[in-house]
């Protein structure tokens, strides 16, 4: 499996498409980014499998609160 991923995504917020690198090498990740278009944080989730040797990528807006 590769180390370094890019992938084009788009923005949950307001689905401007943006290019990323993913970075396989830390093992599975959770993380916030802003959007280089609109600046609100995209969240980030990601899983490594390493059984199929795929890499897992969920993207959210990470604005749904729950109470």
């Amino acid at each position: 499996m590769q180390n370094h991923l890019s992938q084009r995504i788009s923005c949950p917020h307001c689905g401007h498409h943006i290019h990323i690198t993913l970075d396989a090498s830390d093992g599975d990740q959770d993380y916030f980014e802003d959007c280089s278009a609109c600046c609100n944080p995209i969240h980030f989730n990601m899983h490594i499998d390493y059984a199929n040797s795929k890499v897992e990528l969920h993207i959210d807006s990470d604005d749904e609160q729950i109470f």
